[in-house]
């Protein structure tokens, strides 16, 4: 995986996303920031920081992903790498349904996934160092460097998503005291059922992550 990192940017998705468009970078490739103006969030909000947070986009060959792996579903694949990354650290931090980070009640961080032609384009962003009001940051003192070395590494085992979900699925009651989100609809996850494939079923209704 090659790494280019930028001073600022508006958001790393979206830098990667045009290059990739334009032909000017090819996957595999990962963009890092020290600063993001105007970051890709949850259902259109933005998620900006400081110096010393982690403001990553990277694309990787969608028939390089696992074959098992929906792509419906491949937020919850990365993010939960992402998570075991920093839970080999000594971070308590652990995976809210779909694709938010959390320490304890708190969020530090989230994950959204774009299909551009052939790729698949994956942001995450994580409060290592500071957080803005109603968010927090990471529990346990890890640098930038080490984080991505991990990640990338853990990322090149290719690991399959049935060995990803079977952890992930034992995590997930923890997600249900909270809320998520299907469009303008506000779920409650104590009431859904989660399957094999990463979805949540709720009245009825099969919904995936699409982020």
């Amino acid at each position: 995986m090659t790494i280019f990192y930028l001073d600022e940017v508006d958001s790393t998705q979206e830098y990667l996303k045009e290059r990739l468009k334009s032909k000017e970078l090819v996957s595999p490739i990962a963009i890092v920031a020290k600063r993001q103006t105007h970051g890709q969030g949850s259902r259109g909000n933005s998620w900006i920081g400081a110096d010393g947070n982690l403001f990553l986009s990277f694309c990787i060959s969608i028939k390089e992903l696992p074959r098992d792996l929906r792509l419906e579903s491949s937020s919850i694949y990365f993010s939960y790498i992402m998570k075991q990354v920093l839970e080999d650290h000594g971070s308590h931090v652990w995976l809210k349904w779909p694709n938010d980070f959390y320490i304890g009640d708190v969020k530090i961080g989230g994950t959204i996934t774009n299909i551009v032609k052939d790729d698949l384009v994956c942001g995450i962003g994580l409060n290592l160092v500071t957080a803005p009001d109603v968010f927090e940051k990471l529990d346990v003192e890890i640098s930038l460097e080490n984080i991505l070395e991990c990640y990338f590494n853990y990322l090149k085992k290719n690991i399959e998503w049935k060995h990803i979900f079977s952890k992930y699925k034992l995590e997930f009651r923890k997600s249900k005291n909270y809320f998520a989100h299907s469009g303008d609809d506000r779920i409650f996850l104590g009431d859904v059922s989660l399957q094999d494939d990463g979805s949540i079923v709720s009245d009825g209704q099969r919904i995936y992550s699409l982020r």
